[in-house]
């Protein structure tokens, strides 16, 4: 079991997702709950970054069953970030997958944007030392681009969904054995991390966040049965297409071949040890 913790309403509604399956322990922390309970926690509203950073919540009873393994979705720009800090803290012992949710920052201003550029910075340099196992930085704006045309009024629900199952898939894939070839582990200081999706016709990539400096990048594919069955040759074309992508001692290429039902796709996830800039 994986424990998911929303902090704040927009990333409790990334977390909410994931009640979808039983291999989660959904937490959610937000100022909208009205009373609290064994997976809800009701987070109290402030003025200032000050005072958020001087109130943090004591949350040892309620994480007292929290998983060894955490995922906890963080939105960038939200007054309640300033209380990610102060969290992790009481959960430090725990293994724990930071996903950091970036908006559009070209039209941010004021103190959301301060929040988003600081605490951004700030979790991935204490990933890169080791206290977390992971940093993945996730832009709403790409995930959009790859999305397509949304309508405004599902516009969050799609994108929270592409998240979901984009995270959710590649948890089984990490649980899973595959059919052929391996998932490298990456080197232990490679913590910052981006997802991306992957045609599978032709392995290109679109990242849900441009990392600068990958130094490793795993495919995941998933293949309908009745081709990993019946198409001779399939495996020698999908290896010739990794080794056309740029790799060498510091760029290291890994890939795992998975069986579906369903149609043919495949996702991605790149690996570096670069604190990655705020743009």
């Amino acid at each position: 079991m994986i424990s998911i913790i929303g902090l704040g309403s927009a990333a409790s509604k990334i977390a909410e997702k994931f009640k979808q399956t039983k291999n989660y322990n959904v937490y959610v922390l937000n100022k909208s709950i009205e009373r609290r309970s064994k997976y809800k926690f009701k987070l109290k509203e402030y003025d200032s970054p000050e005072e958020y950073e001087r109130s943090i919540p004591n949350v040892n009873k309620f994480f007292e069953n929290i998983d060894d393994h955490v995922q906890i979705f963080i939105m960038g720009s939200s007054y309640s970030s300033n209380y990610s800090l102060g969290i992790l803290e009481q959960i430090k012992d725990k293994k724990i997958d930071i996903f950091y949710i970036r908006p559009d920052s070209e039209l941010m201003t004021g103190v959301p944007k301060l929040l988003d550029k600081a605490i951004f910075g700030i979790l991935q340099e204490y990933a890169r030392s080791g206290l977390f196992n992971s940093f993945t930085a996730i832009s709403n704006t790409m995930v959009e681009k790859w999305i397509g045309d949304i309508p405004i009024k599902t516009y969050y629900d799609k994108i929270n969904d592409s998240i979901f199952s984009t995270v959710h898939y590649i948890n089984y894939f990490n649980h899973a054995e595959p059919e052929i070839g391996m998932a490298a582990k990456p080197i232990d200081i490679n913590r910052i991390r981006s997802y991306g999706m992957v045609n599978p016709v032709n392995l290109e990539e679109k990242w849900l966040y441009e990392l600068d400096m990958e130094r490793d990048i795993c495919y995941y594919l998933c293949i309908n049965q009745e081709r990993l069955e019946n198409e001779g040759g399939l495996h020698k074309k999908i290896v010739d297409m990794l080794k056309e992508k740029p790799h060498n001692a510091f760029r290291r290429i890994s890939y795992a071949i998975y069986e579906t039902e369903h149609q043919d796709f495949g996702l991605c996830v790149a690996h570096t040890n670069a604190i990655q800039n705020y743009t």
